[in-house]
């Protein structure tokens, strides 16, 4: 799947122009996935102007332009379905949704599960600035999603971010806009989005292996889920990659130690060092996983940087875990052949 080459055919362009945004905001994906200006193709320039708002309302419309088109790349250029939740919303709701492949109820024997850091990104995203100034291949999870699917493996892309309704209301004694925020039910916080999510599609989808990636405060999110569904959890998720995870193993874990001993079997972390890509880094504590360099000192670039090790550990895992176990015959010794005689 060459997802690059869907970025010819779904203009960002075009999307700019649909959503009436600033005229000085002219700027494109060229076919490698940099963002560049259309006339002078510069990257992009925070300080247009010498008024910080401006500039950084700019820079707020930029950002919801880029949420738009990483959502249909991930429909169109990776063929992903979305799903709004919760499942049971009224009409008159504010719903949140998520993305997933076609198979992940028929036919899955693999998943893999997205889960980003927290922040304004949102499906789809590992990070907006690096979207920006380093390219849709190095700050979007698509890259990931491509080569999931190239394994035959199906995909679920959360949205842990997406947590409320943003209304703002004009107050008309001085025209100054105020923000006023409705909670999403069940999706008011990435650790109720992703248990949500679980419960009614990862742990209902018929793979029998689960592997999830998630980077910086998703690995928290993570280790919360293994806490609120624990045997669910160790019995479908087979490894799980964390990304510079700001989780707590001993503080979230509460001393359980099956949960623990879990922990350091089924997951690898990777953290942001100057080491080069998958050399061990210090000493990890007994109640944590092994830990290696992502081969780059940059908690951005961690995932991109590290793309190709955490497939590489997938597969080994995916192996390891679907391997036949031998089950021995007892050795007969001279004792157990001797019989009572009558």
């Amino acid at each position: 799947m060459n997802w690059l080459k869907t970025i010819e055919d779904l203009s960002f362009k075009k999307l700019r122009y649909d959503s009436k945004c600033p005229e000085n905001l002219n700027y494109d994906f060229n076919r490698n996935g940099e963002l560049r200006h259309i006339d002078t193709n510069e990257p992009f320039i925070f300080n247009y102007n010498s008024s910080r708002y401006s500039n950084h309302e700019r820079y707020e419309v930029l950002g919801h332009l880029i949420t738009q088109y990483v959502y249909e790349l991930l429909e169109w250029g990776c063929k992903l379905q979305k799903n709004y939740i919760p499942i049971d919303a009224l009409d008159s709701e504010p719903k949140s949704f998520f993305f997933m492949s076609a198979n992940v109820f028929k036919n899955c024997t693999t998943l893999v599960v997205l889960l980003q850091d927290r922040g304004v990104f949102r499906a789809g995203q590992w990070d907006q600035k690096t979207i920006i100034h380093e390219g849709l291949q190095y700050g979007t999870q698509i890259p990931f999603i491509t080569m999931a699917l190239q394994c035959s493996w199906e995909v679920i892309v959360l949205n842990p971010n997406d947590n409320f309704l943003d209304l703002k209301t004009e107050e008309k004694s001085c025209c100054v806009l105020k923000s006023h925020v409705i909670p999403k039910r069940y999706n008011s916080s990435p650790e109720e989005h992703t248990t949500y999510v679980w419960d009614h599609f990862i742990s209902r989808s018929t793979a029998s292996k689960v592997a999830f990636i998630a980077h910086g405060y998703g690995g928290l999110v993570f280790i919360n889920l293994l806490m609120q569904r624990t045997s669910e959890v160790m019995n479908k998720v087979y490894a799980v990659a964390l990304v510079d995870s700001t989780h707590h193993t001993m503080h979230q874990t509460q001393g359980n130690y099956q949960v623990q001993g879990w922990i350091r079997k089924h997951c690898r972390k990777w953290i942001s060092h100057s080491k080069p890509l998958d050399k061990a880094v210090g000493h990890s504590m007994k109640t944590d996983c092994p830990t290696v360099s992502a081969g780059t000192e940059k908690h951005s670039l961690a995932p991109s940087a590290s793309l190709q090790s955490i497939f590489k550990y997938l597969k080994n895992e995916l192996k390891v875990s679907t391997k036949p176990h031998l089950i021995r015959s007892p050795i007969l010794t001279r004792s157990r052949k001797v019989m009572k005689k009558t």
